[in-house]
């Protein structure tokens, strides 16, 4: 039922947007067979439900390639419904302006090649972006009390295995990831887009991280059986923390590591998030670095000690401008930010992609997080 009713608002959604390019941009289009343009807005709907029968029957084969052309057609739409506010708000704007028929036309035909040359270079660029093995993105932060000068996490979130990526990636992430010589690493999240079943062997190569690593769930794992994740990973020789702390370091070098568990529990009713039980052992005098997939997860913990959350989720948006729409339901899209005087949070813009695997202005990355301390 659940899948049916976001089904439905999904292919709606899809179907104005595709309206509305054809009536207010394709059609608008001087100088171009415009009748021949309607086909755009047709293919782009039926790849749409295409899609969408696809992940409720899974009928397309197990090709890499078959799923990106397919879930591309997803977010080709929404970048081609952006290029058509744009064009339509534009040329609202122009008619204001006093100019002779013959030179208005002249401008109208610039103006619409442009737009067309930019919409191809925008779909190319996001592509690029999308299938690119992600960076290291460093971020130097600085913690109260944090008994190191220089400690190495790498956080790597948002990976999404399954259909198109597949174990080469992980194996470029765990060789890129061992070369910083980290002292932690942490996957905050939506490692997996499939049942593990039909993923261990993509997966594996993450036995091979060299540092101690700790794994949270991600809401997608909820999608495909958190159980069975997390038993997986700990085959892998990483530790889930579900709503739990450890403590990190000896002596006089210790801080707290919590992990909680995801929203999607709570709706689930598997494995829901407890901030209570998280912080049972937590010995507030010493820094705590929390991982929580969901930046707004930092709305939950009320007083109790967070110097450092560490997320995911947001992928930093993705494919710009859906991000203003994700800070709707979340506080932050990406990179470092205080939330308190005394509370900071990491929003990683993730390593993967989920559906079309396109970036526009959100690059992914291997987020290389270096703490030192402060008085």
């Amino acid at each position: 039922m659940g899948f049916f009713v976001f089904a439905t608002i999904f292919l709606l959604v899809m179907a104005l947007m595709n309206v509305y390019l054809w009536r207010r941009f394709l059609r608008k289009l001087g100088h171009s067979p415009r009748r021949a343009l309607i086909v755009v807005p047709v293919l782009l709907m039926l790849g749409n439900i295409f899609f969408i029968i696809d992940a409720a029957t899974d009928i397309v084969p197990d090709s890499p390639l078959l799923y990106m052309i397919s879930s591309a057609f997803i977010g080709v739409t929404f970048m081609l419904f952006v290029i058509a506010v744009a064009y339509d708000l534009t040329l609202s704007v122009s008619r204001r302006v006093p100019l002779d028929h013959s030179r208005r036309r002249f401008i109208k035909l610039v103006f619409d090649v442009t737009v067309l040359i930019m919409a191809v270079a925008w779909l190319l660029r996001g592509l690029a972006q999308g299938i690119r093995r992600p960076p290291v993105q460093r971020v130097a932060v600085r913690v109260r009390d944090f008994p190191h000068d220089e400690f190495s996490i790498v956080q790597l979130s948002d990976i999404h295995v399954g259909r198109t990526i597949r174990r080469d990636f992980i194996e470029y992430l765990v060789v890129q990831t061992n070369a910083l010589k980290p002292d932690l690493v942490v996957i905050t999240g939506d490692l997996v887009d499939l049942p593990v079943a039909r993923i261990e062997y993509d997966l594996h190569p993450l036995k091979d991280l060299q540092a101690p690593s700790f794994f949270i769930l991600g809401n997608h794992e909820y999608f495909h059986g958190p159980g069975e994740a997390l038993a997986f990973v700990r085959e892998l020789g990483i530790t889930p923390l579900l709503n739990e702390s450890v403590i990190i370091g000896k002596g006089g070098s210790r801080f707290n590591l919590v992990g909680l568990n995801d929203l999607a529990g709570a709706r689930s009713g598997l494995f829901p998030p407890d901030v209570a039980a998280a912080w049972a052992e937590v010995d507030e005098t010493l820094p705590c670095i929390v991982l929580a997939h969901q930046p707004r997860m930092i709305n939950e913990l009320g007083d109790r000690r967070c110097d450092l959350m560490l997320s995911g989720h947001t992928h930093g948006g993705q494919i710009f401008p859906f991000g203003l729409m994700v800070m709707a339901a979340q506080p932050y899209l990406a990179g470092l930010h205080t939330h308190t005087s005394d509370r900071q949070i990491y929003v990683s813009r993730g390593a993967g992609y989920w559906g079309p695997p396109l970036r526009v202005l959100a690059p992914n990355e291997i987020s290389h997080i270096v703490i030192s301390g402060m008085a």
